[in-house]
């Protein structure tokens, strides 16, 4: 089953998940303990975001590390940044037009007058 980067992170568990590994490398035990989650979910859930390219596992003798992989981040990081583009121009057009009417109000009442 194959989930693109946002069925991955739609799930609540995942994305808490996920906040847990900022912090960096962890064991599954630790991930159960600081994201209130029970060990099967969060191994089921650990499962997910490996086969999503989310999360990579490192063998440490018995232990496994489970951490983050920063592809699908980029990923999200390259979508997004079509629509910053998109908000960014709306906003700067939207701060002129403000602009604009603040400068008509401050403009002497005659001065104003004389426009009409």
């Amino acid at each position: 089953m194959q989930l693109d980067v946002f069925q991955t992170l739609a799930d609540p568990t995942r994305r808490r998940i996920v906040e847990v590994l900022r912090a960096g490398e962890q064991q599954v035990g630790d991930v159960v303990e600081r994201a209130g989650i029970h060990q099967s979910g969060v191994s089921r859930h650990l499962r997910i975001l490996s086969e999503s390219g989310f999360v990579s596992m490192r063998p440490d003798g018995q232990r496994r590390l489970y951490s983050l992989k920063p592809e699908p981040f980029r990923e999200l990081e390259a979508w997004l940044a079509q629509y910053q583009e998109l908000w960014e121009a709306r906003l700067d057009r939207f701060g002129a037009a403000l602009e604009k009417k603040q400068q008509q109000r401050t403009r002497p009442v005659k001065e104003r007058s004389k426009q009409r």
